[in-house]
Parts: structure tokens; sequence; C-alpha cells
């Protein structure tokens, strides 16, 4: 028997012998010493690994959900168990109520009268959610079809506001004015037979059906996260964008460069330009009024980030607002330029000048497609946000007293004012156990380490507070994330991995 400990001097140190690193099956078995000096009781053991067995295992918690599903069991079975608070790990969630999995396991062998009869009654519940779940589906798929026939009936004033306002606001005006200037431009191409004028047009369907992409870019990315998709459908818009720019190539610029290089090989007499003229001029007031909406636009959104025109237009902070700045910039230029070829048409009687005006056009529709393509292909790829946005983070985590140091750092731009940030942090494991202790009664502390007399009653001492450390340290994990979203509100989601 080990003496009482009360009466010793309290410096205890714990040695962990490793008999110099000598394998595990080598080592001796755990052996308590006792080793009296002059001011201190040293114990020494020498240990070897624990097996975890049923001792450890049956101390689990269980939630109240999971007790049922597990065990079959009813709530009014769980009333007479014990019940146990826990911290949440969602910080919207206050402490909830858990069981010790003993307890569980020992109420459905009352229940149930026997393992085998458990087990029988889970095989046929798992039979009966089966057929549940099939018929879920089949009802689902007669839902679908019903909408498909009677017409989806579901309201959508929300998506209707999301074009109210903002960049779908801008989206639908230059929808309308780009579907008239299309329309325009192709009589007057068909009375005239001017390239310049058939690139126009061309430009301009182009133009439309590129912006109906992006308001369904932008309806989809308004939905709300699912299982499927937890990050939600932010980055809708970026590839709506990207598919955008891909279309400006190939319908635009190709359709440009094709129709200016066959003027080249075959040049024909072309007819009087002054309808031409006219629907140019026409089209230049209404692509510049849509111009100046999405500038106006891209102005008070790059304001409310403290952004520079320059800056939120390259970063690609608002895809649908870029892409109609830039189709309607090119536009506004396209229409200079065809204007100027058709002009030196009209002067010389050389139709030469007019198929280099399609193919001067054509090549503007390539450089801003290339664009729209490298900028929505980055931002789908997971760039990273600003260094200084990133050290602004870091430096607010580095100076709270518990965190040690941070590794790994890396802040994911998701789009739409979204930030996800990961780090992995080195706590201070003093500030976190004086925290825990700061919450609790210190004498009664003190009398539980005097009431300890056997190895035994030490390790449980441990195991209870150590165990309430750690939760101290998840409390503290909570606190972090939280304060760091409050205070960075474009920062959405937070993993902080503990070192």
């Amino acid at each position: 028997m080990f003496p009482s400990l009360a009466h010793r001097p309290w410096h205890i140190f714990c040695r962990l012998s490793l008999q110099h690193r000598a394998p595990l099956s080598q080592r001796s078995p755990r052996i308590p010493q006792l080793c009296y000096g002059e001011d201190s009781l040293h114990i020494m053991a020498l240990t070897t690994k624990r097996e975890y067995g049923t001792k450890y295992t049956q101390n689990n918690f269980i939630t109240a959900v999971r007790a049922m599903n597990e065990f079959c069991l009813k709530p009014s079975d769980l009333e007479q168990l014990r019940k146990i608070r826990r911290r949440s790990p969602h910080d919207d969630t206050e402490a909830f109520t858990v069981f010790l999995r003993s307890d569980v396991e020992a109420k459905a062998l009352e229940v149930w009268g026997s393992h085998e009869a458990l087990a029988r009654e889970r095989n046929l519940r798992k039979e009966v959610e089966r057929e549940f779940q099939e018929s879920i589906f089949r009802n689902q798929q007669l839902l679908k079809e019903y909408k498909d026939f009677w017409g989806n009936t579901k309201p959508r004033s929300g998506q209707r506001t999301t074009f109210l306002q903002g960049p779908g606001k801008v989206v639908m005006v230059a929808i309308c004015i780009n579907g008239l200037n299309f329309i325009f431009k192709l009589l007057a191409w068909v009375y005239t037979g001017s390239a310049s004028m058939f690139s126009e047009a061309i430009h301009s369907l182009a133009d439309t059906c590129n912006q109906a992409l992006l308001a369904l870019g932008i309806s989809q990315s308004v939905r709300n996260p699912d299982a499927g998709h937890p990050y939600g459908f932010s980055n809708m818009r970026y590839i709506a964008s990207l598919i955008s720019g891909v279309g400006i190539f190939m319908m635009g610029a190709g359709l440009s460069w094709y129709h200016g290089i066959m003027g080249l090989l075959h040049p024909q007499p072309i007819e009087s330009l002054l309808w031409a003229y006219c629907i140019l001029a026409g089209s230049l007031v209404s692509e510049g009024a849509t111009l100046l909406v999405a500038i106006n636009e891209i102005k008070r959104s790059a304001q409310l980030h403290g952004l520079s025109f320059y800056e939120y237009v390259m970063q690609s902070r608002d895809p649908s607002t870029n892409v109609v700045l830039l189709e309607d910039a090119a536009a506004v230029l396209g229409v200079i330029m065809a204007s100027g070829c058709m002009g030196l048409t009209s002067l010389t009687g050389n139709p030469l000048y007019d198929s280099m005006g399609s193919i001067c056009v054509g090549t503007l529709l390539g450089a801003v497609s290339a664009f729209l393509i490298y900028t929505n292909t980055e931002a789908l790829l997971g760039r990273s946000i600003q260094a200084e946005r990133v050290q602004k983070l870091t430096e607010f985590l580095e100076n709270d007293p518990a965190v040690r140091a941070i590794h790994d750092v890396k802040a994911t731009d998701l789009g739409l004012s979204k930030v996800r940030f990961k780090a992995e942090v080195d706590f201070d494991g003093r500030v976190v156990t004086r925290s825990y202790l700061e919450k609790q009664d210190i004498d009664q502390i003190l009398n539980e380490i005097q009431q300890v007399k056997t190895p035994e009653e030490l390790e449980n001492f441990m195991l209870k507070h150590g165990e309430n450390i750690i939760d101290t340290l998840g409390a503290e994990v909570d606190r972090l994330e939280k304060e760091l979203k409050q205070r960075n509100p474009e920062v959405r989601h937070v993993d902080l991995e503990i070192l």
C-alpha cells in the first residue's frame, strides 16, 4: 500500500522513463516506485502503452437522437437515465444534453431483452426506412412531372428583387438595350450589306445571349446552401461569366473575323449607308447609357469595399457587372470603329475598309473575351485574398493571449465578398488552464488534491480536470472563430486547427 500523500510536501514530479527508447515490447511493465527525498516525494513510473477497453469506451457520450436511432429507444425510455450537459460545437447553439453510452446500452437490453432482439429490431427499422426513402423518391418524381406539366408555380419574389437592384438591374437593362440594338443592326445589314454592320449585329446578339446567361447565373447564385453544396452557389456568377467570355470569343470575335476576311477575299459593292449611320448613332447612345449604369454600379460597390475602380474590376469582385462593363465598353468602341471604316468606304468607294472594320471589331471582342476568361478562371481556382487583409486577420489571432503562434494561414475568396479562413493555431496551455481555473473553486480543488491517497485516485483527479481543460480549449476555439467573424463580416467560414 502507498503511504498517505496528504502529510507530504506537495512538490510532486512525475517522470516518464523511456528506457533509452527501447521498443514497447521490451519495456518493463508499469511498476510504481516511491523515492523519499528530503523535501519532496518523487513518484517514478515505467509505463507501457495503455490498453483502452470497455472501461473507457462505456464512458463515451451519445446524444438523444443517436440513442433512439441506434438502440431503438423512445423518448420516455431516456427520461430516467443520467443526463449530462455538454458544450455545443456550434456558435448559435447552447449547451445540449447527452447520455452515457453504457447507460443507453443497458436500457436497450432492458427494453428488448437481448442483443439478438435488438439486432432484429434494427434490421426491421432499416427495411422500413429503405421503403420510406423509395416512397419519397417516387413522390418527388411525380411532383416533378406534375410541375413540368402544369408549370412551376413556386413564387419567385426573391429572384425578382435580385433583378431590381445592384448587378441584376445592370444585367436586365443591358439585355433590353442590346436586344433592341441587335434587331435594328440586323435590319441595317440586310438593307446595306455592310460587313461592319454585320459584325455590329453579331456583336449585339452575342452581348444579349451572354447577358441572358449572366442573369441565369445571378438567379442561381442567390440559392441557399444545401447538403450537397454547403458553401452555397455564389460561384455560379463566375461560371456564367466564364461561359460568357467563351461565347463572346466564339460567336462575336469568330463570326466578325470570318465575315471580315470573306469581305477582303470577295469584296462586294455597298448600298447607301445613311440608315446604317442613323442606327449606329442610336446604338452609340443606348450602349453609352448602359455603360454609364455599369460604371456607376461598380463605383458604388468599390466604395463600399474600400477599393479603387481599377482594383475592383481587376479583382473581378462582381463578375456580372464586369461583363456588362467590358461588353458595353467594347460596344461603344466597336460602334466608333465601324462608323469610321464605313465612313472611309463612303468617301473612297472601296469596300475593303468596311471589311477591315469587321476584323477590328472582332479583334476587340477577342481581347474582351480573353480578359473575362482569365479573370473568372482565376476566381474559380480559389485565389487568395489580398496580403494586407490576410495580415490583418493573422494579427487579430496573434494578439489574443491564448494564442502562442499561427501557422499555415490560408484565406480564400469564395466570391461575392465571401472569404473562407483557415489556420493552424498553437495555443498557450498555461493561459487555457488559467482560464479554466478562474471558473473553478480553488479551495475545492485543493481539498480534492488533499484527498488523493492512491495512484488510481490521482488518475481519476487528472482525468476529470483534464477533460474539462480540453472543453475549455474547445470553447477558446469557438470564441476566436466568433470574434473573427464579428470583426470581419466578409469572413463567412472559419476553420481553426489546433496544433
